[in-house]
């Protein structure tokens, strides 16, 4: 097969996975056999999850399109809305069930306190991570893009801040998650929903100034975990406000 070249530009924030590559600039590649869109853009280190809408000589394609010949290939982060490529997303907009990586713990630690579902194991493998993600349908989340890379990951994201308040709004923006905040509803331990209780319920099971001070409960479906507004609450209330500030004024 005669040697061709494709030149790819990647936009957005997609230039995160590119190293000392500037975003963006062309990346030019030779190729002597037909190779999936998909394989060249990982080969260049951005993982498929993060890849929403692919043009190839400005006509979209999906990953598994095949490069035979010169091609130019605009690759899009989900981020970008193209009015002219609706019906050809590669990516889920939107979803409330995810796993997080033992890297993330922090991060699965905020989502739950907003009442996300976010399965959280730090001693699971990769194989393990890919095959829960599988069988419970989640979202992957992890800073691992060789973990993206995997070919049975449909959804996922990688945060590219190493902070959790700024990772958990990164991933609140891309799953468009801000309507469904729910904040202390899910137990931070398990991750099952919380149930209101009456004090009554659980008066044996609490201190004896738990007692005297606290009136509203509730008690982890999952565990029995029994969670109260206690002391530490108002500093979560305050810093969960911040948090959705941030995410708000991202949508303005």
């Amino acid at each position: 097969m005669i040697p061709f070249t494709i030149r790819l530009k990647f936009h957005g924030d997609l230039a995160f996975f590119l190293g000392s590559r500037a975003g963006g600039e062309i990346i030019e590649r030779s190729l002597g056999e037909k190779t999936s869109v998909k394989d060249v853009i990982e080969s260049s280190g951005v993982p498929h999850p993060e890849v929403d809408l692919i043009l190839v000589n400005r006509q979209p394609v999906g990953f598994d399109h095949g490069l035979e010949q010169n091609a130019d290939i605009d690759v899009y982060p989900v981020e970008s809305l193209h009015t002219h490529f609706e019906q050809n997303h590669l990516q889920v907009r939107s979803t409330e069930h995810f796993l997080a990586d033992g890297h993330l713990g922090k991060l699965a630690r905020n989502l739950r306190l907003l009442g996300f579902d976010v399965a959280y194991d730090p001693q699971a493998q990769d194989r393990q991570l890919l095959q829960r993600m599988t069988r419970e349908n989640r979202a992957l989340l992890t800073r691992d893009r060789r973990l993206l890379m995997h070919a049975i990951v449909e959804t996922g994201y990688c945060p590219r801040s190493q902070n959790a308040d700024a990772q958990t709004i990164e991933v609140i923006r891309r799953f468009d998650l801000f309507g469904s905040i729910n904040p202390f509803t899910r137990c931070l331990r398990c991750n099952a929903p919380l149930q209101k209780v009456t004090k009554a319920e659980v008066i044996e099971k609490l201190e004896p100034l738990t007692k005297i001070y606290y009136e509203q409960f509730r008690r982890c479906t999952g565990c029995g975990q029994i969670y109260w507004p206690g002391s530490h609450f108002s500093k979560l209330q305050k810093r969960l406000e911040q948090i959705r500030t941030q995410i708000a004024s991202g949508f303005l």
